[in-house]
């Protein structure tokens, strides 16, 4: 019979018998009474506190307290009942329900022409109750079956983090033999069984491993953040998620939606049967403007440049690449040395992978130095410095000088070398940009230094053009670079004396060849020449093409291009520019314009060679856009510790072009 019913019935029982007990005891005891012989009613005696109207007294005061009380039960048992009773009975289901969640597989990660870089593939689990754990023979034979310590196989099964009621999981990637034992044993390993799952893998290895990052186990960190997230994915212990790059970046795309399963249990919490199910869903996938094709190649060409490096006796520690679209944005090619395998983080990473990859000897393989590196520019700057004497009148287009390979125009004292010590003779700003003359850059800075209104045009231009500053493309720990000026100096050299503090003639004619405290990186060098090759308009630069629906039928976004630049110069100074530009590839080494001739489409370029007093060996620069009458792709490339830039970082530009346009440099190196 139900609680409730019995509950009732007593408590109607004892009211009955209240009400008899006081109409038999109460009424007896009246005051009054009719005298027979018919007269009016007169008192029987007995005064108002007689033991008779006390007894009666008190068990109307007890009557009207206990009806108190019953008219309380009754008005909560009704409320219970009637009122509240879904509420109670979602209670009562939820002490003897649990959820039991499934992870779901993540969405791929594919180049712009369908190539998968990032897939899943399938991976056998083994997994347990957690009632296995009191059982010391079946732990000690499946440990014997894994190869693994009985300690560890206890520890992970008694493993709560995945949710208390979820099976344990065991082992990940387990062999055929593992799966065909406990198959064919079902007696021997009672509440073990093998789960269907997947694991990240990596068709292509190492390729764009910067770009797509790697995933891991969510952090406690990410945990609380996800409980406070709008409209993002509550997480779960053990779920597997985006750590860096794309995988992160795009983690609410690539992440599934979880699997439940309701499963009744007793009081200890051990299941006893299954419910309803709702099956897990695959996260989607996510098209990248990367070519695989490309991609590959900027990648071998790196580690070409590198050996090339240190063939001729230089450390070729590290290097960088990118390839943009001008036309809107879109990374063709984005690839950094040294690179990492995405797949040691799959299933955990061994602690002695991970300090090699966090180590200094290794050169931090995980940094992704197109947009994290920051280096000085050298001479790929000076295409920026002349529109900056341009546009503030320090020079004008018919400006020329005198190169003797040694400057003093601040005095002999403060004397400056050209990069070729036994000069240039007559040189215009065209000239200038061709032969990367330093003496031309130096008087534009002496310039700018003893103008009065605009002391800082360099900088102004430069950060017109992006320099200094983030370009938000959709890729985490991007760099902002440094464009110095005085008050910059001041405030960083704070613990200096004043004099030393204060900026002087040498910091603008560094800051007008890209040496100095200038800091660029290859991300930025790229953005700042793709609006030279537009003559003003730079896109917002984005490795996102669209986001595939989760049924795989069309996309369900679309990637936005947008402009985030406008660079007004006259058309005139992008004449000059470009002539210098194009003279640089062509005329200024016959060996070198070898390499360029042999392609179809004419190329825009300059080198750069920065010196770096710290690390001892300098940086390598070269940047060009083609085709140079109607400009569509971006290359920009530097090799940290390189002879030159016409030595190293040139052939990886060459060799990406060479990957774009279908035709290899044949040249020797």
């Amino acid at each position: 019979m139900d609680l409730t019913l019995v509950i009732v019935a007593v408590c109607v029982l004892a009211a009955i018998g209240l009400i008899i007990i006081y109409l038999v005891f109460g009424r007896k005891n009246s005051p009054f009474k009719f005298d027979i012989g018919g007269g009016s009613p007169r008192a029987s005696g007995g005064a108002d506190a007689s033991p008779e109207k006390t007894l009666s007294s008190r068990l109307v005061g007890l009557s009207v307290a206990v009806g108190a009380v019953f008219t309380a039960l009754f008005a909560r048992l009704w409320s219970m009942q009637l009122v509240s009773s879904d509420e109670y009975q979602k209670q009562a289901d939820s002490n003897r329900t649990r959820t039991v969640t499934t992870a779901a597989p993540r969405g791929r990660i594919l180049d712009r022409n369908g190539v998968e870089i990032v897939t899943n593939r399938p991976s056998p689990a083994v997994v347990a109750k957690s009632d296995v754990s009191e059982d010391d023979v079946e732990m000690q034979v499946l440990a014997n079956l894994l190869g693994m310590p009985k300690r560890a196989v206890y520890r992970k099964i008694i493993d709560t983090s995945e949710g208390a009621q979820s099976l344990r999981t065991v082992a990940v990637d387990v062999s055929r033999r593992v799966i065909a034992a406990i198959y064919a044993h079902p007696g021997v390993f009672d509440g073990v069984s093998i789960e269907e799952r997947t694991q990240r893998f990596y068709p292509n290895g190492t390729l764009a491993a910067h770009v797509v990052g790697y995933t891991g186990t969510v952090t406690q960190e990410q945990l609380e953040n996800s409980k406070t997230a709008d409209g993002g994915f509550v997480y779960a212990h053990g779920d597997i998620v985006g750590q860096t790059g794309v995988e992160l970046q795009y983690e609410s795309a690539l992440q599934g939606v979880r699997g439940e399963q309701t499963v009744y249990v007793d009081a200890s919490g051990k299941v006893l049967d299954h419910s309803t199910s709702i099956e897990a869903q695959s996260g989607s996938d996510v098209v990248l403007t990367i070519d695989a094709k490309v991609q590959k190649a900027a990648e071998d060409a790196l580690v070409d440049a590198i050996k090339v490096s240190r063939a001729a006796g230089f450390m070729g520690k590290a290097a960088s690449v990118i390839a943009l679209d001008v036309t809107n944005g879109e990374v063709i090619a984005m690839a950094s040395y040294p690179t990492f395998s995405p797949s040691v983080f799959v299933g955990g990473i061994a602690s002695s992978d991970w300090e090699n990859l966090q180590s200094e000897d290794a050169n931090y393989p995980l940094m992704n130095r197109v947009i994290a590196g920051q280096y000085p520019s050298g001479s790929v700057i000076k295409a920026l410095t002349t529109f900056a004497g341009l546009d503030y009148g320090v020079c004008t287009p018919e400006s020329s000088w005198y190169c003797t390979g040694f400057w003093t125009g601040f005095g002999e004292e403060y004397g400056m070398h050209c990069w070729k010590l036994s000069g240039h003779g007559t040189v215009n700003l065209v000239t200038g940009i061709i032969n990367s003359c330093d003496i031309v850059f130096y008087e534009i800075g002496k310039g700018f230094f003893y103008n009065k209104e605009h002391p800082e045009g360099m900088q102004e231009v430069f950060r017109k053009f992006g320099l200094g500053a983030l370009s938000g493309i959709d890729l985490p720990e991007e760099a902002s670079g440094r464009v110095p000026d005085a008050k910059w100096k001041w405030d960083y050299f704070s613990d200096s004396p004043d004099d030393s503090r204060a900026w002087q003639g040498g910091d603008n004619c560094n800051l007008s060849i890209g040496q100095g405290d200038l800091l660029v990186t290859c991300l930025q060098m790229a953005n700042a020449y793709a609006g030279v090759a537009t003559r003003g308009q730079i896109w917002k630069p984005h490795v996102l093409k669209s986001i595939n629906a989760r049924s795989g039928n069309g996309s369900v976004i679309e990637y936005k291009n947008k402009v985030i630049i406008e660079c007004e110069e006259s058309e005139s100074n992008y004449d000059i520019v470009s002539r210098g530009l194009h003279g640089m590839v062509y005329e200024e080494d016959p060996a070198y314009a070898a390499h360029w001739t042999n392609l179809d489409v004419q190329v825009n370029g300059k080198t750069g060679t920065a010196q770096q007093i710290t690390v001892g060996d300098p940086v390598g620069w070269f940047v060009g856009y083609a085709p140079a009458d109607n400009p569509k792709y971006c290359i920009c490339a530097n090799v940290d510790c390189a002879p030159s830039g016409a030595g190293s970082a040139m052939y990886v530009v060459r060799d990406v072009f060479g990957a774009i346009y279908g035709q290899k440099d044949t040249v020797s190196r």
